[in-house]
């Protein structure tokens, strides 16, 4: 499935008809030309699934155990910013729609709704609803451990920390629209009322290229919930991850937003899951638009995904009726997925299932 096929392309047209130019430029855009943000998709398009036959294996358990999260589906839904330019509810219908779905929502440093209140909107619909809260190291510790301690008190399970951005990325979209703050009324309300802030007012998100292991090992010490590494490429980072004693790894590109010259993420994934050898787990975020992807990436050493833009679609388009639409579509196809190929769960398949397409089909290496 392509991302003008089937429901998800029904949907992302009807988000384009519905947003603003300016706001659908945003949440679509990459950095640079672009190339790392189609790459994500195109190289899944260049894999191909061999399916095992006449293995018993029953209807596929689609279960799968996380540090934060006991059980979830494998469709995670991956930390996106600036939801109430998407759809008035915002990041409130996000959750309700992930916790409807039984799924982990990885809400944004950056969202419109404070995590409180990300919180309480799951656990209208599940007391047990799975929330992790994505974030990014400060240069200031105290901000960091501020960030990290509303998030354990709001009630989140997990904290991700997103390592790939020690500057902004150069998002030509943006740039042309002048698109480089919120309009009034919106705010990134996680940053409001901080230490250093005046009352009433929010600190800008900072990014700086002095961050360095050290910073997130303070984190690490200074909270209680497991913490994910996100934006791992390089199998040494990977290693070094597992070593430090984070929670998992999250193999990200960042949605194509930040080194255009990035490999796609599903590229990369197979070296960072033989090089973290099971010592920890191994998520992926970025390309995934279909069931096929996910059992994709499965094989190739994911424990789950995480899927960004197509949940922005669903909300553009339908609001929490139209995230709740994506995350079962994509359930449901992982589901078929693994039914044809041969595969009792999630595990169940492996990296000589993967072939890329052309004659010969050679298996992923």
């Amino acid at each position: 499935m392509t991302a003008s096929a089937g429901l998800l392309g029904d949907l992302r047209e009807k988000a384009r008809t519905r947003l603003d130019p300016v706001h659908w430029d945003y949440f679509e855009g990459g950095a640079g030309e672009e190339t790392a943000l189609a790459e994500n998709v195109r190289a899944f398009a260049r894999l191909a699934l061999l399916p095992r036959v006449l293995r018993g294996a029953g209807p596929p358990d689609l279960s799968v155990r996380l540090p934060g999260a006991p059980s979830t589906p494998p469709v995670l839904v991956a930390p996106t910013a600036f939801h109430r330019l998407a759809h008035p509810d915002g990041e409130r219908a996000t959750a309700r729609a992930a916790a409807a779905a039984g799924t982990v929502l990885i809400t944004s440093m950056a969202a419109t709704t404070a995590v409180a209140d990300v919180t309480a909107a799951a656990r209208e619909v599940d007391a047990d609803a799975a929330v992790w809260f994505q974030m990014y190291l400060q240069p200031s510790h105290g901000v960091t451990r501020e960030l990290a301690a509303r998030a354990e008190r709001a009630g989140c399970s997990a904290l991700v920390v997103t390592a790939d951005s020690p500057a902004f990325g150069r998002r030509p979209r943006d740039d042309r629209n002048g698109f480089h703050d919120l309009p009034p009324g919106y705010a990134t309300e996680n940053m409001r009322g901080l230490a250093g802030a005046a009352p009433g007012e929010r600190l800008p998100i900072a990014m700086s290229p002095a961050l360095s292991w050290a910073d997130l090992r303070r984190l690490r010490a200074a909270t209680g919930l497991p913490v994910w590494l996100k934006g791992v490429l390089h199998p040494a980072d990977a290693r070094r991850a597992a070593d430090e004693g984070v929670a998992g790894v999250i193999v990200s590109n960042h949605g194509g937003r930040q080194l255009d010259a990035a490999p796609a993420a599903v590229e990369a994934l197979p070296a960072v899951a033989e090089a973290v050898g099971g010592r920890i787990p191994v998520l992926l975020d970025g390309g995934v638009r279909s069931g096929a992807d996910v059992v994709t990436a499965l094989a190739l050493g994911a424990r789950a995904v995480g899927v960004g833009r197509p949940v922005l679609w669903g909300l553009a388009a339908e609001g929490e009726a139209g995230v709740a639409r994506v995350l079962a579509e994509l359930t449901g196809q992982t589901a078929h997925v693994l039914t044809l190929c041969g595969a009792r769960d999630c595990s169940d398949v492996g990296r000589d299932q993967v072939v890329v397409r052309g004659p010969k089909g050679v298996p992923c290496r």
